[in-house]
């Protein structure tokens, strides 16, 4: 499963870069905004840190204005996806975008009919948002395997972009369900290294380390 981190925090974005831990950024309105960061300065500076697809979202709602802010936001890199909401005027801009060669992330889906008409429509990517799902006692989880057994059911090749993870659980859950890809705050994934076992066990032997008197160094 790729790992895409869910910022537009330039250190946040380099930190994981380093340790290879970062296929792809996904950004919008609201990350833009807690970045304090000009949106087309910040988007072309992920760009040029990372190899893999920059979602940069339009803030347009009509299909046609849609479509001029993406081709706009394209401009910036090669590994733009320009992201578009799941309404019907999304659903438009993403035809044609993706017609015109581009990668498209189809975001705010919440159920396996949005997926599969994003699906239908030449989506790269579709972003099933399963902690807002959550927060409302619907199964997040659930909405990914359903959009994976329709997918494999008729050989779509619109990825499943897992979003709005809340939690370390939710990352090896979806991976266990095979999306393909899971976006996640900075904090998220590097919480996936971390257990109270992992902790006890290097308490222990730290301790018993230094009972040794030794030195490695």
């Amino acid at each position: 499963m790729k790992f895409f981190v869910d910022t537009a925090v330039i250190s946040e974005i380099a930190e994981l870069n380093e340790l290879g831990m970062v296929d792809g950024v996904t950004t919008n309105p609201s990350l833009i905004l807690k970045s304090g960061r000009n949106i087309l300065e910040v988007t072309k500076e992920i760009c040029d840190l990372v190899d893999g697809p920059v979602s940069a979202e339009v803030v347009a709602t009509k299909a046609e204005d849609m479509i001029a802010e993406g081709r706009k936001l394209a401009e910036i890199a090669d590994n733009i996806a320009v992201k578009v909401p799941l309404t019907w005027d999304g659903l438009k801009a993403c035809k044609v975008l993706s017609g015109e060669g581009r990668m498209v992330n189809v975001t705010l889906c919440f159920s396996a009919n949005q997926a599969l008409l994003a699906a239908k429509a030449g989506a790269t990517f579709v972003s099933p948002f399963i902690g807002r799902l959550d927060d409302i006692n619907i199964d997040g989880l659930q909405l990914i395997a359903d959009i994976r057994t329709i997918y494999v059911n008729y050989g779509y090749e619109t990825q499943i972009l897992a979003a709005s993870i809340r939690t370390a659980n939710h990352m090896s859950e979806c991976a266990k369900i095979g999306a393909d890809v899971a976006t996640a705050p900075a904090a998220v994934i590097k919480a996936m290294a971390n257990h109270v076992l992992t902790d006890k066990g290097l308490a222990q032997f730290t301790a018993d380390w230094a009972k040794t008197g030794q030195k490695i160094l």
